[in-house]
């Protein structure tokens, strides 16, 4: 993917309270404090006291085609100035692991249980030697921010459980699955259930995924399913952790990846991406105001200059602080994926609070 050369702005939106304000980066080389480019891909960051916590995609040691060893935890306490803290949950040599190395571990997000006192990583986890076949979704816990994380367990979502909006009839139809994909009569039959069937008793297919923590303290999984047409948001339960059984699935058929929910006085919004592999495409948005739905789509929210490819980016995270938001974003470099590029922009909101997204070149 074509990477953005320009230089690094550390222009910010508004600080809210004592909290640092986010800088804007435009795909530039962001150096930690030892100087090296920042290698924390498809994540996100947490805040717990006066430190800020940024987690992701270790994608290697920055030379192509070098292969992932785990997720790694980068620490600030302005958001400007990052500390490698190194891999906080790493891949294993041990044949036969579930992180044996060669699998894959992407979209990795932390938060913090009150309830157990743990810090909860779930992230899309992929075996060795089967590709995206696997479409798991795996969770592992430490006692502090630094980990070592521990990995709990791995597997699709909710087996055995039907999602709470899928039609009655489609749990009793008989399914042709020997259907031409990409015909209208397929797409039909996705929108109707073909895959969720399918997937019922093993549970559902889990890959690029994020989490949200509502106002009300219960947090969420949202994950691409069904061979990553359709999204499902799935409720966890006190211990984040678990599934509750409690899960929707949205826009059947959409082809939908690089959820990134956020929520703004009492409504909530979700950016994604097309599925399009490597390469960039049209951010969408949605907005419902239950999160179990019913749920909306609305035009893609990116304006100005490359907004059609979301400047090169594909969603990982919206990062709130108040009522501050940042659109943080990866520019994927396939031929070196550890040298993929941080895109953070600020999210505004039009005169009926929409959000958008100004194009780098008018974000300051």
């Amino acid at each position: 993917m074509k990477r953005l050369l320009i230089p690094m702005l550390m222009a910010a939106t508004a600080a809210i309270g004592a909290s640092a304000a986010m800088p804007v980066i435009k795909g530039e080389t962001f150096p930690d404090t030892d100087g090296r480019h920042i290698n924390a891909h498809g994540g996100g960051i947490i805040k717990q006291g006066d430190t800020y916590y940024w987690y992701g995609e270790h994608r290697g040691d920055g030379s192509p085609g070098s292969g992932q060893e785990g997720v790694t935890c980068y620490t600030s306490s302005d958001l400007r100035t990052w500390t490698d803290h190194g891999i906080v949950l790493a891949v294993s040599d041990e044949p036969g692991h579930p992180l044996e190395r060669g699998g894959i571990i992407e979209r990795p997000k932390v938060i913090y249980c009150p309830a157990t006192g743990k810090y909860v990583m779930w992230f899309h986890h992929e075996l060795k030697g089967r590709g995206y076949g696997a479409a798991e979704a795996a969770v592992a816990v430490a006692d502090n921010p630094f980990g070592p994380f521990e990995l709990l367990h791995s597997g699709r979502v909710n087996p055995g459980i039907a999602h709470a909006n899928l039609p009655a009839e489609a749990l009793t139809k008989v399914w042709d699955d020997k259907l031409e994909w990409w015909t209208p009569e397929w797409h039909q039959a996705v929108e109707e259930g073909l895959f969720a069937v399918r997937d019922l008793e093993g549970g559902q297919m889990a890959r690029d995924m994020g989490l949200f923590i509502d106002d009300d303290g219960k947090a969420y999984h949202i994950y691409s399913s069904e061979e990553n047409l359709t999204l499902n948001i799935a409720e966890l339960d006190p211990t984040f952790t678990r599934h509750t059984g409690k899960y929707i699935r949205i826009f059947p058929g959409g082809h939908n990846e690089a959820p990134a929910m956020f929520k703004r006085d009492g409504t909530y919004w979700m950016i994604t991406s097309g599925c399009t592999g490597w390469a960039p495409n049209a951010a969408r948005l949605m907005r419902a105001d239950n999160i179990m739905g019913p749920w909306e789509m609305l035009p893609n929210p990116c304006r100005g200059e490359g907004a059609d490819k979301t400047f090169q980016g594909q969603s990982t995270y919206v990062y709130r602080d108040g009522d501050s938001y940042t659109f943080m974003a990866d520019i994927w470099n396939p031929k070196n994926l550890g040298d993929s590029r941080h895109l953070w922009l600020p999210i505004s909101f039009d005169a009926d609070g929409v959000p958008y997204i100004d194009s780098p070149s008018n974000s300051k």
